[in-house]
């Protein structure tokens, strides 16, 4: 055991148990229900990652699955216009093999953990079989194996299955190579197996026989500083018997040497043609023609050769025994038998993985570093890959516009600005865009101006982007590339993800980050090292990645470097840096001396994956350690509050197979901390004594970085794009005492009073929050089935405002066309905590039951900017709250014209609700008529009320018809029947409301206008009442009936949709 590690397990034995104890007396830890209501939201990018897994249904145009490599499984039933994930809450989220039975395509196997094992990847935990295709899903074991290459379902058998296990990437250990189970995965055995640092890539069946089964051994290893592939352990090998007994395939045309990475696949329509692609000094695509006794070298390009460690897949054709595909940076195929191949133009680079539908051919699914994609013409033409929420991200910042951009750059794509939220009610393609660098490191935005980006790529790269030209600047500290080079042989070990950070006390100042620390003061147009090496610099670690075959040196694997950085934002020139070797530095005085303050507790090699200066308290700080790619899966957190003499180590409540990459401080709620770990997020309310997951609705996925923003945590996957918490009141104000009460009304933060269209279409759209003022509630227990829970807004002089209920007053209809429906919205009262928007509008206008409104608004008007106050009434006792209504800071609309416009808003909506409620009355008085004619039968005096009560219908309908019109029934029957009143007003309803401005001249003309013609209406309808309708009931009086009695107020059921604009 390595004696750093030793002395850590002897700190935690001794010290440490003290600090915990400690703690554990003040621990915080709270149930779940008490923060439930809150949700996470997708924003985007809706544009795929990495895919190695695909697999479809033969025969079945539509069905397709494909696995991300930290996004889990995805099926589309529509031959991918759209696809549905299906695996987010299972333990893991990396697919490494996805294999539908061909007897029966409910039957479905997963082997997780991907197997092209590059520096950035995540782990699996064994196989998982599902009966529903796709619906339920069970881990059927080889937990331990973390990477399967393939998995293969017998044809004729959906129990039958074969498994390809890599293993461990960063260790050896027993569960690998190929598995086999004949039980449907209750029982496995070890079929071919060769050492503990030997896994099995790829194997397939013979189509046309599947007790014949060819498979490839990899001996492959990962470590922090590089790579091998290739070794005495790989081979190629062959069953006849399924599987029980293998035999390596040596000579006879193979390749001799070392071999590594190897792909197979046997042709479905000649079981002699099976085809090799070797990763050897003479590899290449190998042939044989009588089931594996001899083989030829067909094909030795070097374009399906390169990399060989992260490609190397091959394809038979399932009809043609001269067809097949070769994917690497391109997808090749060759109708030749593999003498000449023509690239086929799949719609991304770095191609991993293809599916061909043996009933039909041009029929295919293909994974690359964008997503899946299909074709059903042989490859001419592909699906969308825009439409994958999959995406991987390193890190992630935000801007101080409003909305606020999200930033991060995406694995095997671009860099990503992207708004919070869209005016347009969703959040789509238009809402982003790239800012420079490329698909690793950080990036930094300028707070004086959004439009001045710094973004980062490997090789030590940073870009200066200029948003209004759109150009973007090289502004490298060192402009030489690395590329091809080990790090020993470079002037600068710049990381993959090499750091860059504009100073929080100076904006003037840029930082960015090596084996020393750099420092610009002019936009990066020169810089200054204002450290020393802060690194181990041991050269042992710092030698070319890859081999023994193919060398691979990106600066993935570069040693020795800076990874985190951080500048406290309460003491200028206090810089913290961890270093992936291991370390923590600090400087004091802006890099003039330098101090070791690297934990004593600190695991060997361990790499600082973050480093959290404290919002409170300059000498406190608190460091993530992500130690896996050493195996060691635990969490390591540590914090010190003393400038770094001294540490405790944090992490009770994670488990320990979870490691962690980011710790964040909320910076409103001292002690208040969120963890962003491979598998998930955690949050403790204690300083780090104790954790909890904070995964409510957020799929497993890996968390790399986290940003707290304003009142939103911000979180960057690296599998599922970005993601955000709106909102993070209930857990900032949440205590020991609200956990034990009955009922608890949060106090709300304060709502900006923004313009958000709606957008009810399908596609690939991030989401909006919710509209307008958050309210948060906890109830303990929800209420029994008849007891009502009100929620009740009060203007500052204690006016109602709105309304809401557990129990509302149904509706009948929707509203107008892009309004919403003005059905008041129920009250959610769910056992916890609830979460509910307010829309910041006034009660709607009343309505008719089936009345069509044409373009215009029933909502009622958005309160001006100010104090209100929220009552929560639950069980008879009342809570209240202050809520703060503010102005979209984008607006400049002076207060005294919003209030003018509120006025006449307010106005219009009580003359449309007068003009409804009249319509109602009549209508209500006619049903009645009628049935009190219906129910006297024939007589005198039956036919005297019944020709009063036509009487009265004559007198009612020319009214009714100049306030609504009548003869619209459907949505566009405004264009043959004129609009009334009701539908003028609501009409001019929406252009008073159509921005934050005072009404014009012309709004406050019209409504005279419109007002005055209403109210000639209503005084006829008033004269009618006193007249025809008290003449009438002295009548239904006189025969003994019960009189005609008007609707009250305010019973009008909501109005029916209106149209939308003409096509």
């Amino acid at each position: 055991m390595p004696l750093i590690e030793k002395a850590a397990r002897a700190c935690l034995a001794l010290v440490c148990v003290g600090v915990f104890f400690l703690a554990g007396v003040a621990a915080a830890q709270y149930d779940e229900s008490l923060f439930k209501g809150m949700k996470w939201r997708q924003i985007g990018p809706f544009r795929g990652g990495r895919v190695i897994a695909v697999a479809g249904v033969p025969g079945d145009p539509s069905t397709f699955y494909f696995g991300a490599v930290a996004g889990g499984v995805w099926k589309t039933t529509n031959g991918g216009s759209d696809w549905t994930p299906l695996f987010d809450k299972q333990a893991v989220s990396s697919i490494g093999s996805i294999a539908v039975a061909p007897s029966d395509p409910n039957v479905i196997y997963v082997g997780t953990g991907e197997a092209c094992i590059r520096g950035n990847i995540s782990h699996g935990d064994g196989v998982y079989r599902s009966t529903d295709a796709g619906k339920t899903w069970v881990n059927v074991g080889l937990k331990d194996t973390r990477h399967i290459g393939r998995v293969i379902v017998h044809p004729r058998n959906p129990n039958i299955l074969f498994v390809a296990a890599l293993g461990h990437a960063y260790g050896p250990n027993a569960e690998r190579g190929v598995f086999r189970s004949l039980d449907a995965g209750k029982t496995w055995e070890k079929v071919l197996y060769k050492d503990d640092r030997t896994g099995a890539i790829d194997i397939t069946f013979d189509p046309a026989n599947p007790h014949v089964l060819f498979a490839s051994l990899w001996e492959a290893s990962r470590s922090p500083w590089g790579m091998t592939s290739g070794g005495a352990g790989s081979g190629l090998y062959r069953s006849g018997d399924d599987g029980a007994t293998w035999k390596r395939l040596d000579g006879n045309g193979l390749p001799k040497g070392i071999l590594g990475r190897i792909g197979v696949s046997v042709s479905g329509a000649d079981s002699n043609r099976v085809y090799a692609l070797i990763e050897a000094a003479e590899g290449g695509l190998y042939r044989s023609d009588d089931g594996g006794e001899k083989w030829m070298k067909i094909n030795g390009g070097f374009e399906f050769r390169q990399r060989a460690w992260y490609y190397t897949h091959v394809f038979a054709d399932p009809k043609d025994p001269n067809t097949v595909y070769i994917l690497n940076v391109g997808m090749h195929r060759s109708t030749d038998g593999g003498h000449s191949f023509a690239r086929v133009p799949a719609p991304h680079g770095d191609n991993h993985a293809l599916w061909i539908d043996p009933a039909n051919p041009q029929r295919m699914i293909e994974g690359n570093d964008g997503g899946a994609t299909i074709s059903v013409d042989g490859g001419k033409s592909w699906t969308r890959q825009d439409n994958q929420p999959t995406a991987q991200f390193y890190h992630v910042t935000t801007d101080t516009r409003y909305p606020y951009y999200v930033y991060g750059a995406q694995q095997d794509n671009s860099t990503v600005a992207i708004s919070s939220r869209s005016d347009t009610g969703v959040i789509d393609r238009a809402q982003w865009y790239a800012v420079g660098g490329c698909e690793s490191g950080h990036i930094a935005v300028d707070p004086r101006d959004a439009n001045i980006v710094y973004a980062g790529c490997y090789g030590g790269h940073i870009s200066r982007f200029d948003k209004r030209t759109e150009q973007t600047q090289e502004v490298t500290p060192y402009p030489e590339d690395p590329m091809g080079w080990g790090a020993a042989d470079i002037q600068h070990r710049f990381q993959w993800t090499a750091p860059i950070l504009i100073s929080p006390n100076d904006p003037n100042v840029l930082y960015h980050a090596a084996e020393v620390l750099f420092r610009s003061t002019n936009g990066g147009m020169s810089w200054t090292a204002i450290s020393p090496d802060l690194t181990r610099n041991d050269k042992s670690k710092q030698q070319a990645s890859g081999g023994p075959i193919t060398k691979d040196n990106t600066s993935v694997e570069y040693y020795d470097t800076i990874f985190a950085l951080a500048e406290s934002s309460l003491a200028k020139g206090q810089i913290w840096v961890g270093t992936d070797d291991g370390l923590v530095q600090l400087t004091r005085d802006g890099g003039k001396n330098w101090q070791n303050i690297t934990p004593h507790i600190m695991p060997e090699w361990g790499r600082v994956s973050s480093i959290e200066p404290s919002s409170f308290d300059a000498g406190t700080a608190y460091v993530a350690v992500d130690h896996h790619q050493v195996d060691d899966f635990r969490p390591w957190i540590f914090k010190t509050s003393d400038f770094g003499k001294s540490w405790s180590k944090l992490g009770n409540g994670i488990p320990e197979t979870t490691y962690v990459r980011v710790v964040r401080e909320d910076p409103s709620r001292k002690g208040l901390l969120y963890a962003g770990t491979e598998t998930g997020i955690y949050i403790s309310f204690d300083d780090g004594a104790h954790w909890q997951p904070l995964q409510l609705n957020l799929p497993t996925t890996p968390i790399h970085d986290l940003v707290v923003k304003g009142d939103d945590l911000v979180v960057a996957t690296h599998g599922r794009s970005f993601w955000i918490l709106d909102d993070l009141a209930p857990l900032r104000q949440l205590t020991s005492e609200i956990a034990k009460t009955e009922t608890h009304l949060y106090s709300p933060q304060s709502a900006l009073r923004d313009r958000w269209g709606s957008f009810g279409g399908r596609g690939p759209y991030g989401q909006n929050p919710p509209d307008g003022a958050v309210i948060d509630y906890y109830l303990k227990a929800a209420p029994g089935e008849k007891d009502e829970v009100t929620l009740e807004i009060l203007d500052a002089g204690g006016k109602p405002v709105r309304k809401f209920t557990n129990k509302p007053k149904k509706t009948d209809d929707a509203g107008a066309a892009g309004e919403d429906s003005g059905a008041t919205a129920k009250l959610p009262v769910e056992a916890g905590m609830n979460r509910f928007a307010w829309d910041l509008n006034y009660e709607d206008a009343k309505k008719t039951p089936g009345a069509i409104i044409w373009g215009g608004s029933l909502n009622g008007p958005q309160v001006p900017p100010g104090t209100y106050q929220v009552v929560l009434t639950v069980a008879g006792k009342k809570q209240t709250a202050p809520l703060e209504i503010k102005m979209d800071p984008r607006v400049t609309t002076p207060a005294a014209d919003l209030q003018k416009q509120f006025d006449l808003l307010m106005q219009i909506r009580d003359r449309i609700s007068a003009a409804h409620e009249a319509v109602n009355q009549m209508r209500d008085y006619r049903a009645q008529s009628q049935a009190v004619v219906k129910r006297l039968g024939e007589g005198a005096q039956a036919k005297k009320i019944k020709a009063a009560v036509e009487e009265l219908d004559q007198k009612m309908k020319p009214v009714e018809e100049e306030i609504l019109q009548v003869k619209s029934k459907a949505p566009q029957d405004p264009l043959n029947y004129p609009i009334k009143l009701n539908n003028r007003l609501a009409a001019l309803a929406g252009a008073v409301g159509s921005a934050d401005a005072a009404p014009t001249a012309q709004e406050y003309a019209v409504f005279a206008a419109l007002n005055g013609q209403l109210g000639v209406q209503l005084k006829r309808w008033e004269e009618i009442k006193a007249k025809e309708v008290a003449a009438l009931n002295s009548m239904i009086l006189e025969a003994g009936v019960p009189v005609l009695q008007v609707a009250p107020a305010g019973g009008a059921s909501a109005a029916a949709p209106s149209s939308a604009p003409l096509p």
